[in-house]
């Protein structure tokens, strides 16, 4: 993690995108504390900014308090299986309503952020990866009308993004999600709500049977 040069007023959310940076690319191990002075100095702020941080990381999930203090949450197969469970009933509804009503300009803003996915990829950039999906699905939810299911994604988003990062770190996992995501946005593109749907749940469910998997051999 670099540090922060400049003092804007958003300072505590650049340092909390920072940190949560540096959790996705697998700097900060699952189980590590999170100790206020060493991530200050990394980062150049003061500790009362790093306390904040940690607050907030703590309301999504990602960290737990111990009695050794404040450490990065891990993720047990059970948690993982019943996230994948939730992203596949919120994504392939999702996903089936978007097909019914997408537009030109919906197909064309999906393909924008599949191919920010595949540079970010081509860049070796999981964090812009994973940017990059998260836009994929907003543009999905939103064009589809699943407010509320996207702000319970939203309140998911971290630990399904910690996830996410796991499970491309396997060889042929990142063409192979590119392709199942092409699928999907194929059958929007063509209004086929099913094949949309069922696209969804095979890309999900392969992608849940391998971070099952990791975990448990963790």
């Amino acid at each position: 993690m670099e540090k922060i040069e400049a003092r804007p007023q958003t300072l505590r959310q650049i340092a909390l995108d920072r940190v949560r940076d540096a959790i996705m690319e697998g700097q900060i191990a699952p189980g590590e504390r999170l100790v206020e002075r060493t991530l200050g100095d990394r980062l150049g702020v003061s500790r009362s900014v790093i306390r904040e941080v940690i607050r907030n990381l703590e309301s999504e999930g990602l960290v737990e308090n111990s009695a050794a203090g404040p450490r990065l949450s891990t993720i047990s197969a059970a948690q993982a299986r019943q996230i994948y469970e939730i992203r596949v009933q919120l994504e392939s509804s999702a996903v089936a309503a978007c097909a019914k009503v997408a537009t030109a300009t919906t197909v064309a803003d999906l393909r924008e952020a599949l191919a920010a996915i595949g540079a970010a990829h081509a860049a070796g950039s999981p964090v812009d990866a994973l940017r990059a999906s998260t836009r994929f699905y907003e543009i999905i939810f939103v064009a589809g009308e699943h407010d509320i299911a996207w702000e319970i994604v939203q309140r998911l988003n971290s630990r399904i993004s910690q996830m996410r990062a796991m499970t491309l770190s396997v060889v042929g996992r990142q063409a192979a999600g590119l392709k199942r995501l092409s699928r999907i946005v194929d059958a929007i593109a063509n209004k086929n709500a099913d094949a949309a749907a069922e696209a969804c749940r095979e890309h999900v469910l392969e992608a849940g049977s391998i971070a099952i998997e990791m975990l448990k051999n963790r």
